[in-house]
């Protein structure tokens, strides 16, 4: 039998769920307060009682200083897994095996060129937009180049798009980066590891000696 939460407001009760968190946490659904009682609302200055959602994938305690991805604490993380390995944590649930992660790589590298035309939009920017104001928009720019319909009830279609946008999100990232800078844009180096690449995509002069 699920719990409830009784409110009493001017003589009349109104009943509310309780849910208890991954973390013993519980709360009080008041998601339908202001209706049921006519326009009632809560104060909570800073949100500091308020659970902002509901998450399968991360626990965050602030005060405790306490973040964990799918169970496991981000400091262990940081230190056993690559960014790769966690991105894939994150999306499918699970740390990847040796096996999975190698083609998780070799798979997102196989998506690492963009559109030469995407530079036409890049170059369209004024070196004063904000780098973030400009990745939101060239990632969204990427469905002119790729028009075909994803099911997301597909686990292989799923796969693909998200193998497609890390392989291209480190390129565009960089050269909404370069933009504001006003230096060149340049191409990923398949021969280095996720975040190598990205480095080398953010600092590479346009020279070499």
């Amino acid at each position: 039998m699920s719990k409830t939460a009784i409110l009493e407001v001017e003589g009349k009760k109104y009943e509310f769920p309780i849910y208890k968190g991954t973390e013993d946490e519980i709360a009080m659904d008041i998601s339908t307060l202001r209706g049921v009682t006519g326009g009632l609302i809560t104060l909570d200055p800073g949100f500091k009682n308020t659970g902002s959602c509901e998450s399968k994938i991360t626990f965050l305690d602030g005060e405790k200083g306490i973040l964990r991805h799918r169970g496991y604490a981000i400091e262990e993380l940081t230190k056993k897994a690559s960014f790769l390995e966690v991105a894939f944590l994150v999306i499918f649930g699970e740390l990847p095996t040796k096996e999975q992660l190698e083609k998780f790589e070799i798979d997102i590298k196989g998506q690492s060129m963009v559109n030469e035309e995407m530079k036409d939009i890049v170059e369209g920017f004024p070196k004063s937009a904000h780098p973030m104001g400009m990745l939101s928009s060239l990632t969204s720019a990427l469905t002119a180049f790729n028009p075909g319909i994803v099911n997301v009830h597909s686990k292989e279609d799923m796969y693909n798009a998200i193998v497609k946008i890390l392989g291209k999100f480190p390129v565009l990232a960089t050269w909404a980066h370069r933009r504001n800078n006003g230096l060149p844009l340049n191409y990923s180096d398949n021969s280095l590891d996720y975040i190598s690449n990205l480095m080398q995509l953010k600092v590479k002069c346009a020279f070499q000696i």
